[in-house]
């Protein structure tokens, strides 16, 4: 949700200002788990404005949460056809690209940084498009441009480290993802990815606990024959089928 709150495209002078309450609502609603009520929200707001490019971008956004692919993309395509320079329409759109276009997904992202080129959400998605395509070393050029510019914000470093494990380095992947899964309030995914790095590194014990803190003692025997399977499997299909499962954008 970084992107699509902070780096809206220019539909902002068209608003009047009794619209902005309404979208920090949907922006809250949106960061704190509760996408029905942005999209209750935002469907208000449309019904008062419809070319309004902000509340498009978080309607697209609530909808995307709530598992509405076609609506959002509906939404973002509004969006951009109202603001072609709208960054947040491009990221969008490319979040519901990502896993069964990552080249086109490339592509929306490329052009949002064309617009913001500092902007770290569309860095990390670039990464992980470029993953995707079993592109390693320049998806993680794009997740180290996004840990310079958010360093406190961990979806880069957790990809950064599944990257390199894929990418034949699992033990500097482990190295990585140690750091951010040992803090207090480390994301779930952060330690899933510490674990597949490790038994990628030969540490099926260590990976093992992992799993096991997390999940049911058949779910996690199946993660640990899924990855001893990776590890047997060729390498395009073992990278693009890592990725898939286990990155988050």
């Amino acid at each position: 949700m970084l992107a699509l709150t902070a780096c809206g495209g220019g539909g902002q002078q068209s608003l009047n200002i009794g619209m902005r309450p309404s979208l920090n609502v949907a922006d809250a609603a949106l960061s704190g788990g509760t996408p029905a009520i942005a999209l209750q929200v935002t469907t208000d707001l449309l019904g008062r404005e419809p070319n309004s490019v902000e509340a498009l971008l978080r309607h697209g956004a609530a909808l995307h949460a709530l598992g509405r692919t076609t609506e959002a993309q509906a939404s973002y395509t509004r969006a951009i056809s109202l603001d072609p320079t709208s960054v947040g329409a491009a990221l969008g759109l490319g979040r519901l690209q990502i896993a069964s276009n990552p080249v086109e997904a490339e592509r929306l992202f490329l052009q949002a940084l064309n617009r913001d080129p500092r902007n770290p959400a569309a860095l990390n998605n670039l990464g992980i498009a470029r993953d995707l395509q079993g592109r390693h070393r320049d998806a993680q050029s794009a997740y180290a441009q996004a840990i310079t510019e958010a360093p406190g914000v961990s979806a880069a470093q957790v990809n950064m480290g599944l990257s390199l494990a894929l990418s034949g380095d699992p033990r500097r992947a482990v190295e990585m993802l140690r750091s951010v899964a040992s803090q207090a309030a480390a994301p779930r995914p952060a330690r899933h990815n510490l674990a597949a790095a490790m038994a990628m590194s030969g540490d099926t014990a260590g990976a093992e606990s992992i799993f096991r803190s997390d999940l049911s003692e058949e779910d996690a025997r199946r993660v640990l024959d899924a990855l001893r399977m990776l590890g047997e499997a060729p390498v395009a299909t073992a990278q693009q089928t890592a990725s898939a499962q286990s990155h988050g954008s």
